[in-house]
């Protein structure tokens, strides 16, 4: 299945992909620069300082590390919604967490070697079926916050 994340709330599709990666679907997450994490930019820029500061004294290289490049940010979230600590559900968690594969933009050449019916409208399909309910007024790219965390990499996209 291959869910477009462009204008979808970053939470609610985290979710959405958790629920069908448990029920042992394989998820192509593409445009994950694109998603939207909502709340106000100064609120988000705060949240982000915050989690910055968080580090221990004793060894810095210790963490806690926060993902940086958007895709591998959407792809923790993602993580997040999934039963994969060391719990009696981790195992499952851990073994569907291997089936999510995310893609800043849309690069037509490496999904087609998961998903060898791709098709240009095949992507649309979702996000024709928006995952969030209203319109949001107040958001941030998550572009936008993972530059504020510190990204430095240029997104080079293999578009259709």
């Amino acid at each position: 299945m291959i869910v477009n994340a462009e204008g979808q709330v970053l939470g609610r599709m985290a979710s959405f992909v958790a629920k069908r990666v448990l029920r042992g679907d394989q998820v192509i997450v593409v445009n994950a620069e694109k998603a939207l994490i909502s709340g106000t930019k100064t609120g988000i820029q705060t949240e982000a300082d915050r989690r910055l500061g968080i580090r221990n004294w004793g060894n810095p290289k210790k963490g806690p590390y926060m993902m940086k490049r958007p895709d591998n940010f959407v792809r923790r979230a993602i993580r997040g919604m999934l039963p994969y600590n060391k719990n009696r559900y981790g195992a499952r968690g851990r073994e569907a967490f291997k089936d999510v594969i995310v893609f800043m933009g849309v690069p037509k050449k490496e999904i087609e070697k998961y998903d060898k019916t791709f098709r240009p409208a095949n992507i649309n399909e979702i996000s024709d079926k928006n995952i969030q309910k209203k319109p949001l007024r107040k958001y941030v790219y998550v572009s936008e916050f993972c530059k504020i965390l510190g990204n430095k990499t240029t997104i080079k996209q293999n578009t259709i």
